[in-house]
């Protein structure tokens, strides 16, 4: 006898639910608490799947969240699930095919809850779920038909992996085999919505490359070319993207269509209907990416070029995005990372919604969505990396007749189609720049906000080429750099947000490229307009600011350590600093301004150290104690990981830059046994990273203050090592430099306990199987200098790393740091010279003798063991080694 609802508790769910859709009820969050309660009754999904299917006479909303509540519950508590109850749902939503409900909505949510059992429980455990689903696509109800195509889909869509690899009943089937060729008649269905469904659910394979695929595709392309010219521009959308991702994942099979393929989606590229255009647009980029192929686009590039330079062009849709085309002024910044660069700025999450929610309306189409413009963009980008001169020259005529229209729309999408070809084609397109980028600088100060806007990246794009200038000429500087620098200068100070934006994002390009050559000049200038900038801007702009006066920082260096420079910086950046709460995430980018500031200004820091010192061991410690004293605290799982990161990075610039002057503020805080504990919670990476470097940055500027905690903190640093999480690479670089900081510094007695682990951790590192550079120098250098204080020890190890370090060795380029390293290598190989074979004393008289500035130290070290080579060895076996130390420079050691 089939399962019965029980009245009395079927009612109070009724009503529950019916309250659940009153949109003025005031007591949702009792409502949704009571219905989370019914999770204790174990026959509660029966009760949802009977008023979703069975009760016909309810209100479709009620029955619809009765469903979606069914699929939430399986979803999140299918194993709690009694069987009993979950084969009850499985029967009754299968029925439902024979009877589909008049209500789309209710179907719907039906295949949801098929699809959600079929998920969790996996195909293989409910083989008759696709067997009913596929059969019923013969029905002759097409509502029928419909529920159950649409319910394909969506397991296709969420259980596609299962799918692929599942087969049917004993004989190895595969499942797809049974699915794929039902699915392909129904492209050319009359009813457009299950033309759309088929193909689809066929995507999701093709993106998998499934065998299924292959074997069907002729029959599969035959049926998407009858519909490629479809009327439903749905269908047109999903067959472009059909035909992108078989060029992707099946490109062997396309070869034959090729020429017919491309003329389509020039044809799709060129549509009205902007969804299907940006489908087609994909396919260039696609297309790019496939080097086998590429020679049978080049034909038609002079047809595709055109065709994605005329969809660059702003569309009445998108200027509605920002108030019409008119120019829309506006004295409040505004920010997003359309133009930042890749490779410095930081980025930092806004908490401040409510304050931008103003602002949040103009965000652009490059981040609100994938527009056609940015695919074309993105397109026409990959195209020039990858035909070069074949893209440029038919790109550059066309440009010249687009940057000279009457139409700002036009000159607007010219200059972005410059910019967008830019990193690609800059060796062809560099002839042309002398005259491109005075009409660049020319509209800078154009009048339209949407032109200034576009050069200021465009600008951006060849800032190498600009910067490389200075030092062809004078000319190349006062035609070129200085106009630009002057130009985006005043951007910086644009009326509108957006210009602002860009102008910030393009200057931090300019002088990421930039030296302290062809910045300090102008330093007085530039800093004028950006402190002017700081009492403008507020929000989300004034982030993107911070981090161009950080790139600034970081750039010219110690040139900045100069009084008028402190004395018009400064100020603003603490007013800033002062008027916000420690709870405020706008401090972060702040002090990650500050951070490059401190380094550059190294004792000019000095005035300011107290304060921001002392505010940054609070916002840690605040942090560390809130986390502890928080009920839910679990391993620093809930760590809000920025209120320690950021401030941690601020103290160790200015611990590099103080250099020892630092040590009084280290002593008179509770920063070390902050560090300490920081150090202890290896489940968080985000917060070892800094904790690490920070740990090395006081071994080198006040070891004494750091000496009392690291026999607490060693083992940490130690159990880094053998580390090797991908995530965990930072943290175990910056504890393999920190240790070697401190085996430098720390007496004998102390440091000799952990030698033979570091060095049976370190070791492996350096052979040719380890990947990371920077892992391999900073072992290299470790090793070395774990000789310095303990050679006796790390010479019983000589024997198994000589070689691959002398090899590791020679590629580093000279600092205070490979110097240390080799000193203390020097010392290991005066105890124990045996150790190095033949190869190995020709590398290691090779690197003396190649050796440019080696410290006085270092040069004894030098002499003592070449000459202790030479007493050693015969005057043959001398005479074999002793050329690749008199191959050299002046510097070598005079051996007699």
């Amino acid at each position: 006898m089939e399962w019965q609802p029980e009245p009395q508790g079927l009612n109070e769910l009724l009503n529950l639910l019916r309250d659940a859709i009153r949109p003025n009820n005031r007591d949702q969050a009792l409502v949704h608490e009571r219905l989370a309660s019914f999770n204790e009754i174990p026959e509660y999904n029966s009760y949802l799947v009977h008023v979703l299917v069975t009760m016909t006479e309810e209100d479709n909303y009620t029955r619809a969240i009765a469903g979606l509540t069914l699929k939430n519950n399986l979803l999140n508590n299918f194993n709690r699930t009694p069987l009993t109850v979950l084969d009850h749902v499985k029967h009754i939503s299968l029925r439902s095919l024979n009877s589909p409900d008049l209500d789309l909505t209710v179907r719907k949510t039906i295949g949801s809850v098929i699809t959600a059992i079929v998920v969790r429980g996996q195909v293989i455990n409910w083989p008759q779920a696709l067997r009913v689903l596929v059969e019923t696509l013969d029905s002759s109800n097409p509502l029928a038909v419909e529920m159950a195509l649409d319910t394909l889909q969506k397991i296709c869509e969420d259980n596609a992996k299962d799918l692929n690899e599942a087969t049917l009943d004993n004989d190895n089937t595969p499942v797809l085999d049974f699915i794929i060729p039902r699915l392909i008649p129904f492209n050319s269905n009359p009813n457009s919505r299950l033309r759309v469904l088929a193909i689809s659910a066929t995507n999701h394979f093709v993106q998998l490359k499934s065998a299924s695929i292959l074997t069907n595709m002729t029959a599969y392309l035959e049926s998407l070319f009858l519909i490629a010219t479809d009327e439903n521009t749905e269908v047109r959308q999903e067959v472009c993207r059909s035909f992108v991702m078989l060029l992707d994942n099946f490109t062997e099979s396309l070869l034959p269509y090729l020429d017919q393929l491309i003329e389509y989606m020039i044809f799709c590229n060129q549509s009205q209907n902007t969804k299907v255009a940006l489908e087609a647009c994909d396919f260039w980029h696609q297309f790019s990416r496939l080097d086998s192929i590429h020679s049978h686009l080049v034909p038609f590039l002079p047809k595709v070029i055109p065709v994605i330079l005329n969809s660059l062009i702003y569309t009445e849709e998108d200027l509605l995005m920002f108030g019409g085309g008119d120019e829309q002024e506006d004295l409040h910044p505004r920010f997003n990372s359309r133009f930042r660069s890749s490779r410095h700025h930081r980025q930092y999450e806004s908490s401040d919604e409510d304050n931008d929610e103003e602002d949040d309306q103009e965000d652009d189409e490059f981040f609100s969505e994938w527009t056609l413009r940015k695919f074309s963009a993105t397109s026409l980008e990959a195209l020039t990396s990858t035909f070069k001169s074949q893209v440029t020259d038919i790109l550059l005529p066309l440009l010249n007749h687009a940057l000279f229209s009457q139409d700002w729309r036009v000159v607007e999408s010219g200059i972005l189609a410059l910019g967008a070809a830019a990193e690609g084609g800059i060796d062809e397109i560099s002839p042309h720049l002398p005259d491109m980028i005075p009409f660049l600088i020319t509209n800078l100060s154009n009048t339209n906000a949407h032109v200034r806007y576009i050069t200021c990246w465009t600008v951006s794009r060849f800032s190498g080429w600009i910067v490389g200038q200075c030092g062809n000429s004078e000319h190349g500087r006062t035609q070129f750099y200085e106009p630009v620098l002057r130009q985006l200068l005043k951007r910086i100070l644009d009326r509108s947000r957006r210009v602002q934006e860009a102008a910030c994002s393009a200057f931090s390009t300019l002088e990421e490229q930039a030296t302290e050559q062809e910045l300090v000049p102008y330093l007085p200038v530039i800093l004028n307009h950006l402190t002017r900038a700081l009492r403008l801007y507020r929000n989300k702009n004034l982030r993107l600011l911070y981090d161009t006066i950080g790139t600034l920082a970081e750039s010219v260096g110690s040139s900045l350590n100069e009084p008028a420079c402190i004395a018009v910086l400064m100020p603003p950046l603490i007013s800033r600093w002062n008027g916000l709460q420690d709870t405020d995430s706008d401090l972060f980018p702040l002090l990650g301004c500050l951070t490059d500031i401190a380094t550059s200004l190294g004792i000019g820091f000095l005035p300011f150290t107290e304060p921001v010192f002392t505010r940054c061991v609070m916002l840690v410690s605040t942090t560390l104690q809130s986390t502890v004293a928080d009920d839910d605290y679990d391993d620093f799982d809930e760590l809000d990981d920025e209120f320690i990161v950021v401030p941690l990075d601020l103290l160790s610039g200015i611990v590099q830059g103080l250099g020892n002057t630092v040590e009084p503020f280290v002593k008179q805080s509770t920063l070390l046994p902050l560090l300490a504990a920081c150090a202890h919670y290896d489940s968080r990476y985000e917060v070892l990273q800094p904790t690490y470097a920070l740990i090395g940055d006081l071994a080198k500027a006040c070891f004494g203050a750091l000496d009392p905690y690291l026999e607490n903190i060693m083992p940490e640093l130690i159990r880094q090592l053998e580390n090797d999480d991908p995530a965990y690479k930072s943290v175990r670089n910056n504890a393999i430099w920190a240790i070697g900081e401190i085996s430098i510094r720390w007496p004998k007695e102390k440091m000799e306990v952990y030698v033979e682990q570091i060095l049976g951790s370190l070791i492996p590192l350096i052979h040719p199987q380890s990947q990371s550079i920077e892992l391999q120098e900073n072992a290299v250098n470790t090793i070395g200098r774990l000789g310095i204080n303990t050679p006796e020890i790390a010479a019983h190890f000589l024997p198994h790393f000589n070689r691959a370090w002398l090899y590791r060795s020679r590629v580093m380029r000279e600092n205070d740091e490979k110097d240390s390293a080799f000193q203390g290598f020097c010392k290991i190989v005066r105890l124990y010279p045996h150790a190095l074979n033949e190869v190995a004393i020709r590398m290691l008289l090779d690197t003396i003798g190649q050796w440019q500035n080696p410290s006085e130290a270092l040069k004894l070290l030098f002499e003592q063991v070449t000459s202790g080579y030479r007493g050693l060895l015969t005057e043959a076996q001398w005479n074999q080694v002793a050329p690749y130390l008199m191959n050299n420079n002046n510097n070598a050691p005079a051996v007699q």
